[in-house]
Formats: C-alpha cells, structure tokens, sequence
C-alpha cells in the first residue's frame, strides 16, 4: 500500500513504498530551507535539481546534485535547503 505525506505546509511531498528493495520513499521539495529528523538510517539520492545539506557534525552545508547521495544516521537531525524544485529518492534501514 503507498502512503503519501506531506509536511512544511504542502512544500515538501513523498510517497512511502515497501517493495522487495525494502522501504523507500520518493518526494519533492520546493524551494525553502527545512529540518527533518530520523528515526532510522537513510540513504538519499538526488533524483532531480540539488540539496544543500547540512549532516550531523558537519560544519557547513554540502551540495548534493542529481545522482549523488549522502546518509543520515538513526535518530538524528539535518538541515536541507533547496534553491530550486528538486526530487529525492530515499532509502530506509534498521
């Protein structure tokens, strides 16, 4: 069964799946600057546009462009900043 979130007002956008590549969700972002937290490891992947990131311990913000990716650990908090519309896939793990 998909299930579609929305948070930040409707500026932030994904559908959640579980398929045999375990669970995933694919989202949009519009531009803005926003923080989320974690409750399990993920892995995002740049679909479409950039992300400025911000990780845990991290001193500054990186760029991330279409086809990279960046991990975040279980139960921590980043911060994304988006300057244009862009797409993510990212993947959950225990």
């Amino acid at each position: 069964m998909l299930q579609v979130n929305e948070y930040f007002e409707g500026q932030v956008k994904s559908i959640a799946l579980n398929n045999s590549d375990g669970p995933l969700t694919m989202g949009v972002m519009s531009v803005g600057e926003y923080e989320f937290s974690t409750s399990k490891d993920e892995e995002m992947t740049v679909v479409s546009g950039a992300l400025q990131v911000l990780l845990p311990g991290d001193p500054a913000l990186r760029t991330f462009h279409k086809g990279q990716s960046f991990n975040v650990p279980a139960g921590s908090v980043f911060q994304v900043k988006v300057e244009e519309e862009s797409a993510y896939l990212c993947r959950y793990s225990d």
